[in-house]
């Protein structure tokens, strides 16, 4: 059976730091939109196993196992996810310095006075956080009216105002971000990240060129929906769907499962799970996954990606298998970072 265990010594996999940050961490995030967001997931809805006490017992599970990047915004849940974390950190000196925190501002299209909205956001998550100040800062989407170079003046204010220490986008296009990244730049603040839709079922980025153009400019590529929301674990298959809520990666699951067995096949030498093989090729990619994780089971089984690699052979297959990233309509209208 795969290992359900992760690595003894999650350190051996070389650690990222957000340029603008001087703290350090794995390659290898948790993702909490699921946190507190009923209306999407379910705390008591479809997954009633969900809980604040499994969502504390994955917390801790993923600080043992060395993964200490946690990927937050003010819209998961309508802050409900943030202030789940607050409440994890209060009282808890351990856990709060440890924690990299990285929270996100939504960017709407009538948020003009974007400079005034975006302090007001950030102070707002970091009550709700309990903390004075996050790792990571990002606007949530390329969606604001307002120019790069007024967002880039907004993110650079917050720095200064040491309010977070790194600051970065969501879903921005190869253009986009060499645009803010230029913008931050005149400002003296380096881009530290480009959180995008990336795994096997999603391989646009790289193929598009944004991850070589994150690589040159030293952009940290987050990937979210690293597995497709679960798609890749091989808990789903033709014969056994996921739930039609789950809309992201929209590939027929007759395309999914022939990469699934294929996971499969290169994890049993490694005595990995289909899962932590798919993690493990974004991470040789050069990207930090930011994989959910509701309990201390999926926390652990994540964690299971470091202290290993797959070889250069092994990435050669998966490449030739992963699928572009068919989206539904409901992608094309929003994008969810």
């Amino acid at each position: 059976m795969p290992a359900t265990q992760p690595p003894s010594q999650p350190s051996a996999q070389a650690q990222i730091t957000f340029p603008g940050s001087s703290r350090s961490c794995a390659p290898l995030g948790v993702g909490t939109w699921a946190w507190g967001d009923m209306s999407t997931w379910g705390m008591g809805g479809y997954d009633t196993n969900l809980t604040e006490q499994t969502i504390s017992e994955a917390f801790d599970a993923s600080m043992e196992a060395g993964v200490t990047l946690f990927d937050t915004a003010e819209v998961y849940g309508g802050g409900e996810s943030e202030r789940i974390i607050g409440r994890l950190l209060a009282n808890d000196q351990a856990r709060r310095e440890r924690a990299i925190l990285a929270t996100k501002f939504m960017p709407s299209p009538w948020k003009l006075n974007v400079r005034t909205a975006l302090r007001t956001a950030l102070e707002g998550s970091l009550e709700r956080l309990g903390v004075d100040r996050v790792d990571l800062y990002q606007l949530h989407g390329p969606v604001s009216l307002r120019s790069h170079s007024a967002l880039a003046d907004a993110l650079a204010e917050v720095v200064e105002a040491k309010l977070c220490d790194a600051v970065g986008v969501s879903n921005y296009s190869v253009g986009e971000m060499g645009s803010m990244h230029a913008q931050l730049a005149a400002r003296g603040v380096p881009l530290a990240s480009n959180q995008i839709e990336f795994s096997l079922l999603r391989r646009r980025p790289e193929t598009t060129g944004l991850i070589e153009a994150c690589r040159r400019l030293g952009v940290v590529p987050l990937a979210y929906s690293p597995i497709g929301q679960g798609r890749l674990t091989g808990k789903y298959s033709a014969s056994n769907p996921p739930p039609k809520s789950r809309t992201f990666s929209a590939h027929p699951m007759e395309q999914v499962d022939r990469i699934t067995a294929e996971l499969a096949r290169i994890g049993e030498p490694h005595d990995r799970s289909p899962a932590q093989v798919s993690l493990a090729w974004l991470i040789a990619k050069g990207a930090v996954p930011i994989p959910g994780a509701k309990n201390a089971e999926q926390a652990t089984q994540n964690a299971g990606a470091l202290g290993w690699s797959l070889t250069p052979e092994e990435i050669d297959v998966l490449d030739n298998l992963a699928l572009p990233g068919q989206r539904t309509i409901k992608q094309r209208i929003w994008q969810h970072g």
